[in-house]
């Protein structure tokens, strides 16, 4: 064989490899790459070939997939949709999947792993899709919903000694149906909407919580040793004088018995001077070092979906220390988060782990994962210092800002907060409640907050107690019948 021959031999072999080394690239790497593209149909084809599994409810789907005419043989159908969307997010064929629809997406049509048993591996037959079992109660929820009505709020309930989250409601809400199909129109008219049907307050929306707050500096304060009890009287000038300014920090009650208030009365009527003083005493270290305890500054809050953060900042002056001691300043927190606050103080100081995903399950019913037994507590404050804010909560509710919350029959413990909206307050204020009630009977209690952003209320009667606090009590009365 002569040398021109032989090159041209070598050449046409590295050619081949090459081919071959290129196919089997595209083959294993982009194949897959391209497979999981969002844009590529026939994923979509795959997904909606057969019925999705479901989302449950109380042993009861609220979900539900119906056939269609067109390449994508089902599409997803929503039971009560307005009513579950912050929980159950929605499944689209055009604009894809969020919340817990997204989260177990593979679960749902069946291409998580778990689905199949060996016999579909080899084969490469789709498996059974499997559901998601929620811990969601449907007379909390509804309850929670009725009661916002029009207004634009939020609101979460958990179970303290569980950490089963019972409700997660945000008005106004959006039927996830309109969007399942694609519909382009119902997609525009609900991402322009103004009031942002599809955000979800009560997760993901934090906002300035005024008063509620002041339940982790007394905690802090209290966990500290700077006041021993809350019946201890505090060094509490009023009016207060913000630390290096000429601003006077002013009470929402200017006839309340604020000047050197203990803890409970401070809490009993909101007293601002109280706690601002309590925080620049403290420090903003450690209210900070409380508040994340609590959950705040936490990135990683998953439920499974993921919660935005709530908020304590930090490198500030001792001014701007002191209006963080009353929720506000740069403080913001979501529903979820200070309904934590409110379950950690209910269970003697201890925060179980928050979570709406009971089990997830495959096609025959068999558990494949079960939350309920992952979700570890935390000691967040002492069962002393507990059970001292739970009896300051309780003369907040019998006697102070949050009787509007009050029930028969059941022990009920909250704190009102009214935020401050826009520059110098320019804006309607956010309403807020946060509380725990136990049946006297059962034993049964259950966590809650409250935010209304907006109602049809006069600015003048804009509060907690008028407001959030009749929500609350919807939410406990069904939580613990």
């Amino acid at each position: 064989m002569n040398k021109t021959i032989r090159r041209a031999s070598v050449f046409a072999l590295l050619l081949v490899f090459a081919l071959l080394v290129r196919a089997t690239w595209v083959q294993f790497y982009d194949g897959r790459a391209l497979a999981d593209d969002k844009d590529n149909r026939r994923k979509a084809i795959e997904t909606y070939a057969q019925p999705l599994g479901n989302i449950i409810v109380a042993g009861s789907a609220i979900t539900g997939s119906t056939q269609t005419s067109g390449d994508l043989k089902y599409k997803r159908t929503y039971k009560d949709g307005k009513l579950y969307a912050a929980v159950t997010g929605y499944s689209s064929q055009v604009y894809g999947a969020t919340q817990l629809e997204g989260i177990y997406q593979d679960l749902l049509d069946g291409t998580d792993s778990r689905l199949k048993n060996p016999l579909d591996t080899i084969s490469g037959k789709r498996a059974a899709p499997g559901d998601v079992i929620t811990t969601i109660d449907p007379d909390v929820q509804k309850a929670a919903y009725d009661a916002l009505g029009d207004k634009k709020g939020a609101a979460v309930a958990i179970d303290p000694a569980t950490g089963r989250i019972l409700a997660v409601v945000s008005t106004p809400s959006y039927d996830p149906t309109t969007l399942s199909a694609g519909d382009t129109t119902a997609w525009q008219r609900l991402t322009k909407d103004p009031t942002k049907p599809m955000t979800n307050r009560a997760l993901r929306q934090p906002l300035p919580p005024g008063s509620t707050f002041k339940l982790v500096v007394a905690a802090a304060a209290l966990e500290d040793g700077l006041y021993s009890s809350v019946d201890e009287k505090t060094d509490s000038p009023d009016p207060y004088t913000l630390p290096g300014t000429a601003r006077v920090l002013s009470n929402e009650n200017p006839n309340a018995p604020c000047e050197n208030a203990t803890i409970r009365t401070a809490l009993q009527y909101s007293c601002n001077n109280v706690f601002a003083k309590m925080a620049v005493d403290l420090g903003q270290d450690k209210v900070k070092a409380m508040a994340q305890k609590f959950g705040f500054n936490d990135r990683s809050q998953d439920v499974p979906v993921r919660a935005y953060p709530s908020v304590y900042p930090s490198g500030m002056d001792r001014a701007q220390t002191a209006l963080t001691g009353i929720g506000q300043f740069d403080v913001t927190a979501t529903p979820l988060q200070m309904a934590m606050v409110s379950a950690a103080i209910a269970n003697g100081g201890k925060l179980v782990s928050p979570h709406m995903v009971s089990q997830i399950s495959d096609g025959n019913g068999n558990v494949l994962e079960n939350y309920d037994d992952k979700a570890g507590a935390q000691r967040i404050v002492s069962s002393s210092t507990a059970a001292q804010l739970q009896s300051a909560m309780q003369t907040v509710v019998e006697q102070g800002t949050g009787t509007n919350a009050r029930m028969s029959g059941v022990t009920v413990g909250g704190k009102t907060g009214t935020a401050q909206h826009g520059e110098n307050n320019s804006q309607v204020p956010y309403a807020w409640f946060t509380s725990y009630g136990k049946s006297d009977a059962t034993g049964k209690e259950v966590a809650v907050a409250v935010v209304v952003e907006q109602s049809d209320a006069a600015r003048s009667e804009v509060s907690g107690n008028g407001l959030a606090a009749p929500v609350a009590k919807a939410m406990m009365t069904a939580a613990l019948k």
